[in-house]
């Protein structure tokens, strides 16, 4: 599993005691010549020469390690044995090559059946200058005297959903004078200001305000043009998901992605429910799906559908706990900042990857 990890040094294992340990072995010239790994600045691993396999692996995390801020692990817990880690890597060989700043695979024995997109955080960084500000601005219309500064925002986002963000706020904070008493009546006037939000928020996005997140659309097009479904699945409301969608990856991609959003489903992330809709809907088994969140909730939901989960850190997101993640960057990157490709997504799927 890649991940970013605090004590992370290139070449290096540390035990569960904390203990941290240099080897001078590469995994790749002393077990596997099937399987060369490039080992320089930005990307490099190595594993002990060890005389108790059984020890090494049950009891250590192998490091893989690019520049500081981007630091990855590749977690062998898995393992029991030297023979049998041979004998995975020689049964699904792989080569690793370096990226500039990230890890990309060459030749992956398969590609994802689906790759499911969340859309704020993931494809657009909206959270902070795109729903936080249509959500200020609609309470401004409203005269309800309400503002959500950047950090309180940042913890309503832990509640999935734009109404039962607004919902959990209001019952914990008071509901606004001007609000109705009734419990029916409160769901519809939260539905009418989440219906303005929404247009205001298309607003900024229509204007194309906010940019699509570094290789977004590379990743998407990699996709496509291999077969691969791609779908994007949002808490988010439909109509928003579908303009992000359509006006900034534009009518040609948009017309292949299927979206699924908002009400679809009647649970919200961190339930699994829309990521399941997705790979009935899309017809194919959630194993061979991976999913692309920035979010613990998001993580979560993809996790507990069965799927592969890549983190892409989003603003928000950054300080959050993604230990479950299969592969955890700063974002998705076009070349020559690439941090990874439709090829390492595929490299997720392989055994040697189950934790």
């Amino acid at each position: 599993m890649y991940s970013t990890h605090p004590d992370c040094i290139c070449g290096s294992t540390v035990d569960k005691s904390g203990t941290r340990s240099r080897y001078k072995d590469t995994l790749v010239s002393r077990y596997s010549p099937q399987v060369p790994v490039m080992a320089s600045t930005a990307f490099s691993l190595s594993l002990a020469t060890f005389s108790s396999p059984t020890a090494l692996f049950s009891n250590t995390k192998t490091f893989i390690a690019g520049p500081k801020s981007h630091e990855r692990t590749l977690s062998s817990s898995f393992l029991a044995t030297r023979t049998s880690f041979c004998q995975t890597l020689r049964s699904r060989p792989m080569s690793l090559r370096k990226g500039s700043r990230g890890v990309t695979c060459s030749a992956p024995s398969a590609l994802p059946s689906a790759l499911l997109f969340d859309c704020d955080g993931v494809l657009v960084d909206t959270e902070k200058d795109g729903h936080r500000i249509s959500f200020n601005d609609t309470f401004k219309e409203r005269e309800l005297g309400v503002i959500w500064d950047v950090d309180l925002y940042g913890e309503l986002l832990k509640i999935g959903g734009g109404k039962e963000r607004m919902t959990a706020y209001f019952n914990k904070t008071g509901w606004p004078e001007k609000s109705p008493k009734g419990e029916e009546e409160r769901k519809e006037f939260i539905a009418s200001l989440h219906k303005r939000k929404t247009e205001l928020f298309m607003a900024l996005i229509e204007k194309k305000l906010l940019p699509l997140r570094p290789g977004v659309g590379k990743l998407i097009d990699q996709a496509l043009q291999k077969g691969v479904k791609v779908a994007v699945c949002s808490t988010s409301n439909e109509k928003a998901v579908s303009a992000i969608v359509s006006c900034l990856l534009g009518p040609q991609r948009a017309e292949k992605i299927k979206i699924f959003a908002g009400d679809v489903v009647p649970r919200k992330k961190p339930d699994p429910a829309i990521y399941v809709l997705a790979a009935s809907t899309l017809g194919v088994d959630p194993s061979s799906c991976v999913v692309v969140e920035d979010s613990a909730i998001g993580l979560a939901a993809a996790k507990a559908a069965g799927m592969k989960c890549i983190v892409t850190k989003s603003g928000y997101t950054a300080d959050e706990d993604f230990l479950n993640a299969d592969a955890v960057f700063d974002c998705i990157g076009d070349p020559p900042e690439e941090r990874f490709d439709l090829s390492f997504c595929g490299s997720l799927l392989e055994k040697q990857y189950v934790s």
